[in-house]
């Protein structure tokens, strides 16, 4: 053999020099980091169509690890199309791999790490989920393996109907509850329910009324849904429902127990007016009960649904109490309309995830939900004292409202305080916060809504402590260079 022929056979038996290590990587997850390394080096084009790998003998050499591993992980990357095996010449780059167009950036607008209502990642009860979903999947039938009841499960209704019946005096039964995947569904079922009405009768859009302020999310859902949203104004006893009665709405979105974002309560002259409206016009009530389960100085509040059943649609989720990656919700509709909405929400998905479904209903039949709650109750309510406390100490002339309940507060300030700039403040302490002027439609007092459940009691005394002077006179007052937490 010549030196030419054998310097090639040499390059195609090396194959393409690969810059990787598997030192750092746990033993478990080395074969999935190999792929992803070598897909990202193809699909970026550091390595060129046609290129040869090194054999799968010299790789693992190379790398410390069983041939067997760098086996698997090309055969994926055959299998996806990313390489190819050639008979007698190793395993070379496929090709027709190119490097993959740049993805469109989408920007979303309320990004979670900025949402006041978010709670805890951290405090996901991974085990006992863990638990439920092993549980759960090795005791359903076969048969909940395919296309269900387009309700929900019919085990989760039933252990849901149970807990909202102990917790929130709602009185159902599981033919009533729906399940959904998360309040943002529970939204699109009722604007779809709405639009359908109105095309019948003749006129387009439906109205819905929605508080201000109010969460913006959910404006922006039924809005993009096709209806006609009018915003009614709230102030220190809740929705003003002599607004809503000037208002063309058929229907009405509101949040009684800690009204979002400002944290009042719907007063009990509110809640009855409130009943009578929607009995005097045949208007639909849905209750938002977004964060009930996490009240800290009071009792909890009799559900809306307990005053008028067939004129109230009592929504909720476990997105505060659990988290929202887990996109389940449920609906307790008013008799004459759970046909209509099961219709809807069939139409849209064919039903919520089952497995899902079945891991919750577990969670809540085995207690699991009431020890969670009770732990993240007590932890939540530290850090809500904390943040108080700091408040009345650096900041005692600042109003704070929303404080017995949920997982934030509403700072109302100054007319002179800059929102954004107390904004921008508060987050590089590290609170998750939002301007109050986002979630209103009319002009009004400065405000600020903090997020505090991901910080612990002694991180949030001193981002309050580097806040407080931008809470005041932002204009003549700026708050220390170094960020709480960091060193000196």
């Amino acid at each position: 053999m010549n030196r030419s022929t054998r310097g090639a056979s040499e390059r195609t038996s090396r194959g393409a020099e690969l810059d990787l290590t598997l030192a750092d990587v746990a033993r478990g997850q080395r074969g999935r980091a190999l792929a992803d390394v070598v897909r990202s080096a193809v699909v970026t084009g550091s390595l060129e169509p046609g290129a040869p790998l090194p054999s799968t003998r010299r790789l693992a050499a190379d790398l410390g690890v069983s041939r067997g591993l760098v086996v698997d992980a090309y055969a994926q990357l055959v299998a996806e199309g990313h390489l190819v095996a050639v008979p007698g010449s190793g395993t070379r780059v496929g090709e027709r791999a190119a490097p993959a167009p740049p993805s469109p950036r989408i920007v979303v607008e309320q990004v979670a790490g900025h949402n006041p209502g978010q709670p805890d990642p951290a405090m996901f009860p991974r085990r006992e989920w863990l638990r439920s979903s092993a549980r759960a999947t090795a005791a359903l039938p076969d048969a909940a393996f395919a296309y269900g009841d387009m309700r929900g499960a019919i085990e989760l209704r039933a252990a849901l109907a149970s807990y909202l019946g102990r917790v929130r005096s709602i009185a159902t039964t599981v033919d009533q509850v729906l399940i959904v995947n998360g309040f943002a569904q529970t939204l699109a079922c009722v604007a779809q329910l709405l639009a359908r009405d109105e095309r019948v009768d003749g006129a387009s859009p439906a109205v819905i009324a929605c508080e201000d302020p109010g969460s913006k999310g959910a404006v922006d859902q039924l809005t993009w849904w096709g209806l006609d949203v009018v915003r009614v104004p709230v102030d220190h006893e809740g929705i003003d429902v002599s607004a809503l009665e000037r208002s063309k709405a058929s229907a009405v979105v509101v949040t009684p127990a800690h009204q979002y974002p400002t944290g009042v309560t719907l007063s009990a002259a509110r809640r009855h007016a409130l009943v009578e409206w929607a009995a005097r016009t045949g208007g639909l009530i849905v209750e938002d009960d977004y964060d009930a389960e996490y009240r800290y100085d009071r009792e909890p509040l009799t559900s809306l649904h307990a005053l008028a059943p067939e004129s109230v649609l009592a929504a909720g989720s476990v997105s505060k109490s659990m988290s929202p990656s887990l996109r389940l919700g449920w609906i307790v509709a008013p008799r004459g309309l759970v046909a209509q909405l099961a219709e809807v929400k069939g139409n849209m998905d064919l039903g919520s995830a089952a497995l899902t479904q079945a891991a919750l209903a577990d969670f809540i039949e085995t207690g699991a939900l009431d020890r969670h709650l009770r732990r993240t109750r007590t932890r939540y309510r530290r850090r809500r004292d904390a943040l108080v406390d700091a408040l009345r100490t650096h900041a005692p002339s600042v109003e704070v409202s929303g404080i017995s309940a949920g997982l934030h507060v509403a700072l109302m300030l100054p007319p002179s305080v800059d929102e954004d700039r107390v904004v921008s403040i508060a987050r590089e302490a590290g609170f998750a916060a939002q301007p109050l002027h986002r979630y209103r439609h009319r002009p009004g007092p400065p405000g600020v809504v903090l997020g505090y459940a991901s910080m612990t009691p002694l991180r949030i005394a001193e981002a309050v402590e580097f806040v407080a002077p931008s809470l005041v006179a932002p204009s003549l007052v700026a708050p220390s260079l170094v960020r709480p937490g960091a060193p000196t």
